[in-house]
């Protein structure tokens, strides 16, 4: 039976005057399931809180758009780290983590999630579970219980616990009073991608930002490792694989492009015009290349290993510059002129392939 690689946008799930959430769904997204991948998006109005909560699943954040606040409190922690973010930053959060997030300007705060749901309720699904608002976890305990827990009087808990009637995203009165960021907060806890020194970078090609347990250490804990790529105009990406099987999971942050995959048997398992806003899973071991459509073309990915390894299959670091002559004449069934023309190709380019 063959899944269904196509490109999809979110769905919005639920919504205010904060803000709203949007999800991608496993019955839309087949690869999410298949892949116990999840992958979501924030949505913050000015004013717009994401009230406290936390995941059964580790994940990346990457911001898309905007300025704003999180609040990262890590398990047997004392004091949350308030964190300063804004376009480009990445933030590795491991099971366990309590999070917030605040929009105190006119741009919206646009945050995407992608994460690791295989020890979730739901495969392919994240499930956040509030501290406060209608479906706070201590709606559900009785009043006694949660009295004795917080040494409170009951009204004093009825007047905590039932006074935020909003749920996930609400928005705050102007000149509302939040924790200031702090600079040393931010230290192994985010990254910004757009600032970062460059891991590849390909004059008229494209760039590559990797991040990895290097760089944000974080991500060893929530297992998984990402990059951010851009493609310059008509430029084209090497095709490749990930060699330690691991899913590629992409969402086009700006621009539009051309995908395929190939797959199994070498049979083309995708061809698509990706743009902004779609996200697309690469199975383990598919190889996969784009072409931008000639306006530039960027992408932010997770793979489902801290620190990936990948294979091309065309340029200069490619499998063939390392084969001998004569396995490439037997392999391809050609003449050795043939294989000598081939092999005289992309000789200086590795990953990028600027337009001709």
């Amino acid at each position: 039976m063959e899944i269904d690689l196509s490109p999809k946008p979110a769905k919005k799930l639920y919504s205010s005057d904060g803000g709203s959430y949007h999800a991608w769904s496993p019955s839309e997204l087949p690869m999410l399931r298949e892949g116990n991948i999840g992958a979501a998006k924030l949505v913050l109005e000015k004013n717009g809180f994401a009230l406290p909560r936390y995941s059964d699943s580790a994940k990346v954040a990457y911001v898309l758009q905007g300025r704003g606040r999180a609040g990262v409190v890590l398990p047997e922690a004392e004091k949350e780290k308030v964190i300063s973010i804004k376009k480009g930053d990445a933030l590795a959060l491991p099971f366990g983590v309590v999070t917030w997030w605040y929009n105190d300007e006119d741009t919206e705060l646009i945050v995407l999630f992608l994460g690791d749901t295989s020890k979730a309720h739901k495969a392919g699904e994240f499930t956040d579970f509030y501290l406060t608002g209608s479906n706070g976890i201590f709606s559900g305990f009785s009043t006694e219980f949660v009295s004795r827990a917080w040494d409170l009087e009951e009204n004093k808990v009825k007047t905590l616990v039932g006074s935020q009637s909003g749920s996930g995203v609400v928005k705050l009165k102007d000149g509302s009073s939040m924790p200031a960021p702090k600079e040393e907060d931010r230290k192994g806890m985010a990254l910004n991608c757009e600032e970062a020194p460059l891991d590849v970078d390909i004059k008229n090609g494209g760039r590559v930002v990797v991040l990895n347990t290097k760089n944000l250490p974080l991500v060893g804990e929530v297992g998984l490792g990402a990059d951010l790529v851009r493609l310059d105009k008509s430029a084209m990406c090497s095709p490749g694989f990930s060699c330690d099987s691991a899913f590629q999971v992409t969402y086009v942050t700006r621009g539009s492009g051309r995908v395929q995959i190939v797959g199994v048997d070498g049979r083309r398992a995708l061809e698509s015009t990706v743009k902004a806003g779609c996200l697309f899973i690469v199975p383990r071991f598919f190889v996969v290349s784009k072409i931008d459509d000639g306006e530039g073309m960027e992408w932010f990915s997770i793979i489902t290993t801290p620190n990936p390894i990948f294979s091309h299959l065309a340029g200069r670091t490619s499998v063939w510059k390392a084969l001998s002559p004569e396995v490439l004449q037997a392999s391809f069934n050609v003449a050795p002129d043939v294989e000598n023309l081939f092999r005289s190709k992309r000789t200086a380019d590795a990953i990028f392939f600027p337009p001709n």
